[in-house]
């Protein structure tokens, strides 16, 4: 792995070992931090984003935990990507969504799933891959990687976790939020 890489995990792994926290605070000191959207990024290549349930649209009342950790290739056509969640049930999906802080919107690129509900609990890493053009739908369809990327430095875009227990009504509360439990801004 690449040292970049490396230090981001080793922020995420960070992140998630205070998953009872509020919201994740840990810095490695080769990053830069925004505070306003909670992202740690290394040199506009690598991001750690931390996942929680207070930046969910609206508010999901949770312990679970996340961060999604993301790495551009050199060339720039590829988006490295590994999906760490704790203290989650029931995850049937995940996503990066198009779409502002504050404000829910389309779905760009499948992370995750979709999988049956009723999973039960999940920690750990749930998927890692690489992420091109070939794979973007919705407002990102046709579009290249260069697109996906200014929707990530403009602030606009998102990583979402899903989840649901199967059993009707839904939004019961943690295990059961189709919309969306723990999310994340990329920047």
């Amino acid at each position: 792995m690449r040292p970049n890489v490396l230090s981001a995990l080793a922020l995420a792994t960070a992140v998630l070992a205070g998953c009872s926290e509020p919201e994740p605070t840990a810095v490695l000191p080769a990053f830069e931090v925004d505070p306003a959207m909670g992202v740690v990024a290394n040199l506009g290549k690598n991001a750690a984003v931390p996942l929680s349930g207070g930046q969910e649209v609206p508010a999901r009342p949770t312990r679970a935990r996340g961060s999604a950790v993301f790495h551009l290739s050199d060339d720039g056509t590829e988006l490295e990507y590994k999906l760490i969640v704790a203290n989650i049930t029931n995850v049937i999906q995940s996503h990066i969504h198009i779409g502002s802080a504050g404000a829910n919107g389309p779905v760009g690129v499948f992370l995750y799933g979709l999988v049956p509900s009723g999973g039960g609990r999940v920690d750990g890493v749930i998927a890692q891959g690489t992420i091109t053009a070939d794979d973007f739908i919705g407002p990102l369809a046709g579009l290249g990687m260069d697109d996906l990327m200014d929707q990530i430095l403009s602030g606009n875009a998102y990583v979402n976790v899903h989840t649901n227990d199967g059993v009707a009504p839904t939004n019961t509360g943690p295990g059961d939020f189709p919309g969306g439990e723990i999310r994340g801004q990329i920047r």
